[in-house]
């Protein structure tokens, strides 16, 4: 092999600068590491070398290593050291000049994978026979009231239970967890709970509800026949259950329906119509409608087939509204608690007032300016903000579906280009987090932004006496959280069992779609170097769980994932089918990709 001697000593120069910045990091933050928690001394430390090192330029460098088949340091994050002295050693014997003897270099790399090992089993415990990453799983409200759906997502694959605190209640997320513990135990399965902290995520108000009301359709084939009839079941309202096919009645005027019986009604648009009773259970009584009905509340049902009193249908939620905004309308935020509409209009059609919607947040109007961006929803719409003031700003939008976007109450309101100087534990958070102390294996930290959201976070743990019982998972959803990752994560290794989650869809958002690649990569990195285990989320085969069926693009990207150490599922109706297929991808592609690296088993055939 031809030799250059001037490249090589140029990229020795450059790996002994790059050895020097390590030292006078550690040096800088010696003090940090002090305070460390010894489960993660050489993970700080390490840390701290591969941010130094990062601070190079390095690509001609990689580029001459690669030539001489030498490591590029592309795979080396969790034992940077290691690697920078182990390739100087190799370099200088290819010149034989004497080198730093690579056992003496700290962290090896062997250790260094190890490390990451372990940490992830205290944070997310065993892994599932023939596969190293975990599936995590957002749990519907369903999951409360119906063991079987919970018993199918812990036997097709599910490692950990993700229960939001931002929707339901302390009742519904008990019912939950209860389900998922006994299930796991019945299946012999370890499963763990993690909770998420609502956290200060701005989001629209309330809209003017629509009518109380529900459909029921039967399905029907091509030819407009019926094939299966709509299935409507009666319960007692007194329960306050309002799954999309319960109808809430009185429980005594429950009891006294029986087998055979037809009860008919009006419905809404003044049709006749029939439940046929097929099924009587202890609390709740089966029925069967053939035509599609609108049944709302107060509506009469009326036994034909023998003397019943008449039973009231009970309180039905209303039905959710939306504003419908296109390019060019303009859409007024509010400073006050109201009900959000849409924009009035006059006899010829124009508008005479804008849209309306509230804010849930009043430090927003306090920091927003005219001219920054304003984006709605995950970035589904988005407008410019056009006059501010402390009551209200209006915002003009500049993107939008064709036919207009539909805005719904609770949905995420993002400035990109605005230091709302918002972060850490809300109130809401601080009260929730000792239902999670109580019932949790994790916590998992919203909108994290900097080294005091942490410190807040502890201190709030080590009050409730769960600081390092709790595990934590920081998620990093905006800008300023992954410009203060390094940060965050050496004030976070002050405790025990960390993991981080990369939210991607705050975060592209935040950041920017076409930044959001770079970000999610920078992410991995780093946590990497820390041996911090990582959940990948957002809209993980979203498509298969809410459709049944998958687009290319997320089968790459849930292979993608392998990156990670724990995938994160969203809810949908056929959360068990894209469960299912997580795992089957997962087990498959492990064996050609560890981590970042690719593997070469033997190539085959399909």
């Amino acid at each position: 092999m031809k030799i250059n001697v001037d490249k090589i000593n140029e990229v020795i120069e450059t790996l002994d600068r790059a050895l020097e910045a390590m030292a006078l990091e550690e040096d800088q933050h010696r003090e940090s590491l002090e305070e460390t928690d010894p489960m993660y001394a050489q993970s700080a430390r390490n840390l701290l070398h591969y941010n130094a090192f990062r601070r190079f330029d390095l690509r001609s460098t990689q580029k001459r290593l690669k030539n001489i088949g030498l490591t590029r340091f592309a795979n080396a994050e969790g034992h940077i050291k290691a690697s920078v002295v182990n390739t100087r050693y190799i370099l200088s014997k290819l010149l034989e000049q004497e080198g730093i003897i690579p056992h003496k270099s700290g962290l090896s790399i062997k250790k260094g994978k190890r490390l990451l090992n372990s940490h992830t089993k205290s944070l997310l415990g065993n892994r599932s026979k023939g596969r190293r990453v975990r599936i995590m799983v957002t749990q519907p409200t369903a999951a409360a009231y119906d063991r079987q759906l919970v018993y199918n997502m812990v036997q097709n694959g599910m490692n950990c239970a993700r229960v939001n605190c931002a929707h339901d209640n302390a009742e519904v997320w008990k019912g939950i967890i209860d389900n998922v513990r006994e299930t796991a135990e019945e299946l012999g399965r370890e499963v763990q709970i993690a909770m998420d902290l609502a956290g200060p995520k701005i989001r629209t108000g309330r809209i003017v509800p629509g009518p109380k009301i529900r459909k029921f359709s039967p399905e029907k084939d091509h030819f407009g026949r019926v094939v299966n009839p709509a299935r409507v079941v009666l319960v007692p309202e007194e329960d306050g259950i309002v799954e999309p096919q319960f109808l809430p009645v009185p429980a005594d005027l429950l009891d006294g329906i029986r087998m055979g019986d037809k009860l008919q009604f009006t419905d809404s648009r003044d049709k006749k119509r029939k439940l046929i009773v097929v099924e009587v259970e202890d609390d709740a009584v089966i029925t069967h409608c053939y035509k599609t009905a609108y049944i709302s509340t107060g509506t009469l049902l009326r036994c034909s087939n023998r003397k019943l009193e008449d039973i009231p249908v009970g309180e039905l939620p209303a039905v959710e509204r939306s504003i419908l905004l296109k390019e060019g309308d303009v859409l007024r935020v509010v400073n006050e608690d109201i009900e959000g509409r849409p924009a009035l209009l006059d006899e010829a059609g124009n508008v005479t007032e804008p849209a309306v919607v509230a804010c849930q947040h009043s430090r927003v109007f306090k920091r927003v300016k005219a001219g920054e961006k304003v984006l709605f929803d995950d970035g589904k719409i988005e407008g410019v903000i056009e006059n501010a003031t402390d009551t209200h700003f209006e915002v003009k939008i500049i993107r939008a579906k064709e036919r207009g976007s539909r805005l719904k109450a609770e949905k995420g309101i993002n400035f990109p280009n605005t230091d709302l100087g918002i972060s850490g534990l809300t109130p809401k958070d601080r009260e929730d987090l000792k239902f999670v102390a109580q019932h949790a294996d994790i916590v998992n930290f919203s909108f994290v932004n900097s080294p005091e959201d942490v410190q807040d976070l502890y201190s709030e743990l080590e009050q409730l006496q769960a600081l390092n019982k709790l595990n934590v998972i920081l998620k990093i959803e905006t800008g300023r959280a992954f410009d203060n990752l390094t940060e965050i994560l050496l004030e976070a290794m002050k405790a025990k069992h960390l993991g981080v989650m990369i939210a991607r869809g705050d975060l592209a958002v935040e950041t920017g779609w076409d930044s959001i690649g770079r970000v999610q990569e920078e992410i991995l990195a780093l946590c990497g170097a820390a041996h911090i285990p990582v959940v990948w989320a957002t809209q993980v085969l979203e498509k298969l769980a809410k459709t049944g069926l998958p687009s290319r693009s997320e089968i790459t990207d849930a292979t993608t994932s392998l990156k990670a150490e724990c995938v994160m599922l969203n809810k949908g109706p056929y959360i068990i089918q894209a469960i299912s297929l997580l795992h089957t991808i997962l087990s498959d592609m492990e064996a050609f990709h560890e981590k970042k690296e690719a593997m070469l088993p033997k190539m085959q055939k399909l």
